[in-house]
């Protein structure tokens, strides 16, 4: 064991002098002109890939962003909209059968008013066909007393002409005339 550790003390001598030696970087195993190289080309391909690739994937995702953003804002507003939209359509129908049952009412008035003008209207007019059938009765009860009255007095001057066997003269058969009518009136 003691080689191995002579070995070992070896080896960590020679390394502590190449650190020495060669610096910091060599002691991790990096090479400074081929690091500083490589930062070189990993910095080119770092620009080229944001103007080429992480830019235009960036501005691509912003405008998504916004159309999204601006999706749910329509969508919003539109949901707004609706539920406006519902409300006005309710307060509409609420309205339309208050005015249908205000327009019911005014029909049922109507027609019982209506109604009750006709009926009116009705019993006036029998009431005037009863009136006017009872002129036209007692017209023609005149019409007929007075016929009556002349048949019955041409009937009477017949009968009295054969019962007196004489005609009577103007004056004598027109009081004649007159009393028997007089008697049929009482």
């Amino acid at each position: 064991m003691y080689f191995i550790d002579i070995a070992y003390a070896k080896a960590v001598a020679e390394t502590t002098e190449t650190i020495e030696e060669t610096g910091l970087l060599a002691s991790l195993g990096l090479d400074g002109r081929l690091f500083i190289l490589q930062l070189i080309n990993f910095a080119i391909v770092a620009i080229i890939l944001w103007f080429l690739v992480l830019k235009p994937l960036v501005k691509k995702l912003a405008e998504r962003q916004k159309l999204i953003d601006d999706g749910l804002n329509n969508a919003k507003k539109a949901q707004e909209q609706m539920d406006r939209s519902e409300i006005d359509y309710r307060a509409k129908i609420l309205e339309a059968k208050k005015e249908a049952q205000t327009i019911l009412e005014k029909t049922e008035k109507d027609a019982k008013t209506l109604s009750d003008n006709l009926k009116i209207k009705a019993k006036q007019e029998i009431e005037n066909l009863a009136e006017q059938a009872k002129k036209n009765i007692l017209k023609e009860k005149d019409e007929m007393m007075i016929g009556l009255k002349g048949e019955t007095a041409n009937l009477i001057v017949a009968a009295l002409e054969k019962i007196l066997s004489e005609k009577m003269t103007g004056e004598k058969d027109k009081k004649m005339i007159e009393e028997a009518v007089s008697g049929l009136g009482k």
